[in-house]
């Protein structure tokens, strides 16, 4: 379930004795379900967890412009409608995305030229790693590593929500999930990374 943030003025002046200047201050507020669930002022609380079964995509609080002009996801609403391990860019850091991934069964086996990351954000999902005996030297973004890569197992990970691992260069790794769960993953584009904006982004 996605939070939203947007922002109001609010006037913080209630005796004579407050200075001019902080009588505006953008507080921030969290909106799920057109409801305050978070406010810097709020006494309490209350944390909402979005899963691949459970999420609202939210929306965005338009200040100017048009809502096109926003590419505003929900990485479990791209997980629900991809194909298992299917990696679909959500976002971009500089020179690196953000994949939304379904993880489901077992992927193929990857690699690439460069370091990656993963976390879960839904489900339980095992990494195995192998160091490979002939590393993957140039390109970018993840790579497919072959059927029965030829390297040395190196062990796995088991990953929970909210889980991050390493996945190293010089190496070939594997997902496997027992039942559905979301994966977000940070790498380089490359020729696995999928692109569909008009699909997944907010109208």
């Amino acid at each position: 379930m996605t939070p939203v943030f947007a922002f109001r003025k609010h006037c913080c002046r209630r005796s004579s004795n407050c200075p001019p200047r902080w009588c505006d201050v953008l507080l921030a507020h969290c909106y799920y379900n057109n409801k305050t669930v978070k406010t810097m002022s709020s006494a309490a609380i209350e944390t909402v967890f979005g899963s691949l079964d459970n999420y609202t995509k939210g929306t965005v609080e338009i200040i100017s412009g048009q809502a096109s002009h926003y590419a505003f996801s929900n990485i479990f609403e791209v997980a629900d409608k991809s194909l298992p391990y299917e990696k679909v860019v959500v976002g971009f850091n500089l020179g690196y995305v953000v994949e939304s991934i379904r993880a489901e069964g077992q992927s193929p086996w990857y690699t690439a030229a460069h370091d990656e990351f993963a976390i879960v954000m839904d489900g339980e999902v095992r990494v195995d790693f192998l160091k490979l005996d002939a590393p993957l030297k140039a390109g970018e973004g993840t790579h497919l590593a072959g059927e029965i890569p030829a390297g040395k197992p190196m062990g796995y990970v088991l990953l929970k929500r909210g889980h991050q691992c390493l996945l190293p260069v010089g190496t070939a790794y594997r997902f496997e999930a027992s039942r559905p769960g979301v994966i977000l993953q940070q790498t380089i584009k490359g020729p696995l990374s999928v692109e569909k904006w008009a699909d997944i982004c907010f109208k």
